[in-house]
């Protein structure tokens, strides 16, 4: 029981940091919004699994396979999957939060859900792949995490601007897919070339928390 509450706390870190550097920086949304958030990420999990399920993987070793399961089998599919919860928390959470649309709070409280969304996919991911080693959860929290994080925040602009900004939605969701893909891609690469991951997941959150800083119009 001690080893599962470890592998849970360290899995969940990542989150924790996240909810106390929203609260540091007086980000006006409850508690209960944050925990929404989180959860709608941990059931976008087996929603890309589902879809998943129904996509068979590409056999074949040639770069055409290779770039089919890293991009669209995984990649397009988990932002997908965070698209469409984030959509849905959007919805639910407009009224709740009483965003002002002409301050362009709709950007940011998407943005913001995106990320922690992201954040929750992570943190059920890395305790799924902790379980046979306590190691794995440890690298993912300091690497996928931030990866996640950074794609999340990416998804919740584009379903934030779905409606009324198309091309920036369309933008957003395509670059987060892009960018986990060079992540996956990067992570399997030989020798030193796969630390560039790591440069990769910080350098995408890093900007992914600067767009929160931002007020656009959508």
């Amino acid at each position: 029981m001690g080893v599962l509450f470890l592998l849970i706390f360290i899995s969940a870190l990542p989150a924790i940091a996240a909810f106390l550097w929203f609260r540091r920086r007086q980000f006006l949304a409850p508690a209960s919004w944050f925990l929404l958030c989180l959860l709608g990420g941990v059931l976008s999990l087996p929603l890309a699994a589902v879809a998943q399920y129904f996509i068979p993987p590409a056999t074949g070793v040639v770069i055409k396979d290779i770039l089919f399961n890293v991009f669209i089998r995984v990649a397009l599919v988990e932002e997908g999957s965070k698209l469409l919860i984030v959509s849905l928390i959007l919805k639910i959470s407009g009224a709740l939060l009483k965003w002002e649309e002409k301050d362009g709070d709709r950007f940011t409280y998407g943005t913001a859900a995106g990320l922690i969304a992201g954040l929750g996919f992570a943190m059920i991911e890395s305790a799924s792949y902790g379980a046979s080693d306590m190691r794995i959860a440890v690298l993912r929290a300091v690497t996928a995490a931030p990866l996640h994080g950074a794609c999340g925040a990416r998804d919740g602009t584009a379903a934030a601007a779905l409606k009324t900004n198309p091309r920036l939605a369309i933008w957003r969701f395509l670059s987060a897919t892009a960018i986990h893909g060079a992540y996956n891609m990067l992570v399997v690469s030989p020798g030193y070339i796969r630390f560039f991951s790591i440069l990769l997941s910080f350098a995408s959150l890093l900007s992914a928390t600067q767009m929160l800083r931002k007020k656009e119009k959508l």
